[in-house]
């Protein structure tokens, strides 16, 4: 999928998958966001009883935010980089504790454009998922404008909530 139409018609439809699921197994849901500024949260809480299950969103773009908000150690940042595997688990794992939820996702990524001193290539980002038996993250990486490529972080962030 690389058009926006439709990666948003495709998000909203899993947004409904993924509701019918945690509402039938009694389960809850905070998300923490970098790279798609809330996107996730926007198209969970755009279905209807929603707040059945999705306890909360974060947007925490800056990396004092993660640091300040959710306990992402400074060290960690600067070792792996603010857009790296290991970030998006601790930002998961630690907004699912804070929120009390049965499952936390956590996003971080680099939509673009390019900049001096960028590490990943643009459309390179993480999703984290965290449970109370495990957390685990996923790379990905899409060639695509910087609002096709959060569309892309919503998409794949629901796929993962539904596998």
């Amino acid at each position: 999928m690389s058009d926006i139409a439709e990666l948003r018609a495709e998000s909203e439809r899993l947004a409904h998958d993924v509701a019918d699921l945690m509402t039938k197994r009694n389960l809850t849901l905070a998300v923490a966001e970098s790279f798609t500024g809330g996107l996730v949260s926007h198209v969970l809480t755009n279905v209807p009883g929603s707040s059945k299950f999705f306890i909360a969103g974060l947007c925490v773009y800056n990396p004092s935010a993660k640091i300040e908000l959710l306990g992402v150690p400074h060290e960690l940042i600067d070792r792996y980089g603010v857009a790296s595997a290991e970030v998006a688990k601790i930002m998961a794992a630690k907004v699912r504790e804070l929120c009390r939820s049965d499952i936390g996702l956590g996003t971080t990524g680099f939509a673009g454009p390019a900049s001096e001193g960028d590490t990943l290539p643009p459309g390179t980002f993480f999703i984290a998922i965290s449970t109370a038996t495990s957390t685990e993250s996923h790379r990905f990486h899409y060639e695509a404008p910087r609002l096709a490529v959060k569309f892309h972080g919503a998409f794949e962030s629901l796929s993962l909530l539904l596998s």
